[in-house]
């Protein structure tokens, strides 16, 4: 058995991304998800759990989330996987768009291998399906342990709220129906790291979240 999935959050860049390490705690073996940033914190927080770190895995493309991944792949010398190939363009602009908003140091990066809904992604013996939410950003994806209850969901959805749809590629309409179709019915005892902000459970922002009431 792989043990029971256990997170760490790291908050990232100017943004306060949540940068997240996923291991099991039977393997201590896991996976960096969205570092944007700050890599010697993040390095940091690796070595004081103890873990062994395979792959790095992105939600999405844009700048607080992925600004860090190639120079954390060069350094720990681990593959990226994620998000969906409809962020290529976000991922290649990644140092004109770091630049900016004063973030020095953000490279381009091609990851290893794209997803695409209905993939498989392992961490350590854990299992996560991927959903391809997009609406925030064309390539979005979603990382849900259906055994242990559990996901991460970048900047798809928040404790409250929901991702920006301002920003190139953004379509609300498309996020809404993402959320409602892929999202949610995942289960409301699915508790879920956001891309920013406090955790929560989708039953909680199907009750509660302003953004989700019809």
């Amino acid at each position: 058995m792989p043990g029971t999935p256990r997170a760490g959050i790291i908050p990232v860049t100017p943004f306060q991304q949540n940068c997240t390490l996923i291991w099991s705690d039977e393997t201590k073996v896991g996976a960096v998800v969205d570092p944007g940033g700050d890599l010697d914190r993040i390095e940091a927080a690796i070595r004081a759990q103890g873990i062994t770190i395979e792959k790095i895995l992105l939600t999405h493309g844009h700048i607080d989330h992925a600004g860090g991944a190639d120079e954390l792949r060069e350094r720990l010398g681990v593959p990226i996987e994620g998000p969906h190939e409809a962020d290529r363009y976000l991922l290649d602009s990644l140092p004109e768009t770091g630049a900016s908003y004063g973030i020095d140091g953000a490279r381009a990066v091609t990851p290893d291998r794209w997803l695409v809904e209905g993939d498989a992604v392992t961490v350590g013996g854990l299992a996560f399906d991927i959903l391809h939410a997009p609406g925030h950003s064309p390539g979005s994806v979603v990382f849900v342990s259906r055994d242990a209850r559990f996901a991460l969901v970048g900047d798809v959805v928040f404790k409250g709220s929901v991702g920006r749809t301002d920003l190139p590629g953004g379509s609300h309409d498309q996020l809404i129906r993402a959320i409602k179709e892929k999202v949610l019915p995942l289960g409301d005892d699915i508790a879920f790291i956001p891309g920013h902000g406090p955790t929560s459970t989708l039953g909680e922002e199907r009750l509660t979240n302003p953004f989700l009431q019809d």
